[in-house]
């Protein structure tokens, strides 16, 4: 039925505007004309004093680990209020050692000026092993923000002392080692979560696929020249796993507990929101061909939902190369979207909430089903880019492989619809690599949200958000919040702003794309409207109203202790 109704609308399109009820959004655009509000981004990294380069030592062995790594992570790591970035790394190959300062992970210090510090060897987080991905969040409540590091075979947690120095606490957490697995796993992603909301934050681990170095099948050709990388499918897929926060700096994992071990899968990039509207945030899994896993949590525990709430396969009932996943609101009705991104001809896929933790195919309805079908994506993440109010996409572009470099795409959000203005963002921006990770963070703090991308074996890029503030007026306003009852880094709270007579609505995670965090700030563009209704719903359970606020500031919000 799906696969139908999807084939439908794409020889038709103009049913997807009149033939599925309830529809309003696409009645409202032939209404009315949008108003131009041109999205810019200029590569600012060298001049900022961002020198990182992602290695994954690749030398034509073409094993399956050189693909994947690149993810960052956003952190206030010295508590200023600016936010920092963080970088993992891959390592030498087939020993998975950072055998040189090349393979470094890196911290660099935002020097509130336009510029960053590389204070990696002060802060001593060279780290250790081939890293992939990075999860953010103060997990021991102590104000300071804290770095969980996934990788090859070995995964580590570093608390922050507060005095600009962290600490490998890997061991003492319960964290080494392969837990229930019974063998070192390969993970790619990581994200913070109080499934339980007893106001500490849990660790839900996305793992990949069963390797060991040396052991990759041959694929393509028997020589160098025409080896290629083998396809997902000829490895074993691992389970997910998940770690309960002890509240004393231990983890205990419980993921038989939760039966888990049965959510096979070859994990890639997560995203956390409420999706369901219960007050408890759930976690969408996207899978590298294997069906994708919802995980919704009923009260009891988390329960896997994706096939019946229609998000397990893209719309003609398949599998694609789930890379980088996101929620948003996509389509203005409050509640969040996922979008996932895929390779070449699979396109990218659209999941529209339609409430009670159900979604519905919305590739075609977006305009996102042709737009994609030319690009790989990897990271990605649906942010305000022109402070219109309606969530854009961007996306980090590349395939597997040298000959699959690609430049990274902007979708802009036209109330519901998105438009490609890749090609209008910018001069330099068109710039061919294989990228990966993608990071935002209103780095400048001057009210537009900026985004950071790696690619392999290619100097980072800053995409610094120029788009102009006049011509209409885009205001905006930021969140920063701490909890008390609730954990404090506010992970799981639910913001909405209400402004020009639109609803917003926000999920505080930081986990976006693929295998990265972006800044844990909510950021909502406002168009023209000077005032919002702030109100903010605690994963404790409060209500907090803020009122009304005015537009262009940032506002720092502590949970009210009674």
């Amino acid at each position: 039925m799906i696969a139908n109704r999807r084939s439908l609308l794409r020889a038709v399109p103009w049913l997807a505007g009149s033939a599925i009820p309830g529809n309003r959004l696409w009645r409202a655009l032939a209404e009315t004309t949008p108003l131009p509000s041109p999205i810019r981004l200029v590569d600012g990294a060298a001049s900022a004093g961002l020198s990182f380069v992602l290695r994954n030592d690749a030398r034509g062995r073409k094993y399956q680990v050189e693909t994947l790594p690149g993810g960052l992570g956003v952190i206030d790591f010295d508590g200023d209020g600016w936010p920092d970035l963080f970088c993992t790394n891959g390592a030498s190959l087939p020993s998975l050692t950072k055998s040189a300062p090349e393979y470094w992970n890196r911290l660099y210090r935002n020097n509130r000026d336009g510029t960053f510090s590389d204070v990696t060897a002060k802060a001593g987080l060279q780290g250790e092993g081939y890293s992939m991905g990075v999860a953010v969040g103060d997990y021991n409540n102590d104000g300071h923000e804290d770095l969980f590091v996934a990788g090859v075979h070995a995964n580590y947690l570093y608390r922050n002392n507060g005095n600009g120095m962290f600490s490998d606490v890997t061991r003492k957490a319960g964290l080494a080692g392969p837990g229930s697995l019974g063998r070192p796993a390969w993970s790619v992603g990581a994200c913070w979560i109080d499934y339980d909301n007893d106001g500490l934050l849990d660790l839900f681990i996305s793992n990949y696929c069963d390797w060991e170095a040396g052991s990759d099948p041959i694929c393509g050709g028997m020589t160098e020249q025409t080896r290629a990388y083998c396809h997902p499918d000829r490895y074993r897929a691992e389970p997910m796993q998940l770690y309960h926060n002890n509240g004393d700096g231990t983890f205990t994992e419980i993921t038989r507990k939760q039966g888990l071990p049965d959510l096979l899968g070859k994990g890639m990039g997560l995203a956390v929101a409420d999706f369901a509207d219960d007050g408890r945030p759930g976690i969408f899994v996207a899978n590298d061909n294997a069906r994708n896993l919802l995980l919704r949590d009923l009260g009891k525990g988390f329960e896997e939902t994706g096939v019946d709430a229609g998000v397990a396969y893209n719309g003609d009932g398949r599998n694609i190369s789930g890379m980088g996943a996101d929620f948003g609101d996509i389509d203005g009705d409050g509640r969040p979207d996922i979008v996932m991104t895929g390779l070449k001809n699979e396109t990218y896929e659209v999941f529209l909430n339609q409430g009670k933790g159900t979604f519905d195919d919305g590739s075609v309805r977006t305009g996102l089903l042709n737009l994609s079908r030319r690009w790989n994506g990897w990271g990605c993440g649906l942010v305000d880019l022109d402070n219109d109010g309606w969530l854009d996409l961007f996306i980090a572009g590349g395939g597997l492989d040298t000959e699959d470099a690609q430049s990274n795409r902007v979708f802009r959000n036209l109330g519901g619809h998105f438009e490609d203005v890749t090609g209008e963002v910018g001069s330099t921006f068109n710039q061919a690599a294989l990228h990966r990770g993608v990071v935002f963070a209103d780095f400048d703090r001057d009210g537009r949200l900026d985004a950071a991308v790696t690619a392999l074996n290619a100097p980072i890029e800053l995409w610094w958000n120029r788009t102009s503030r006049e011509n209409p007026p885009r205001h905006w306003l930021q969140l920063r919040l701490t909890g008390r009852r609730s954990n404090r880094s506010g992970v799981g709270a639910e913001v909405r702003c209400r402004a020009g007579g639109r609803l917003q609505v926000r999920t505080v995670s930081g986990s976006v794309g693929y295998a990265s965090t972006s800044d844990l700030t909510v950021h909502f563009g406002m168009a023209e409207a000077t005032r919002a209704a702030v109100e903010i719903r605690w994963p404790s359970g409060h209500t907090q109203s803020l009122g009304e606020v005015a537009a262009d500031q940032r506002l720092n919000v502590e949970e009210p202790e009674n």
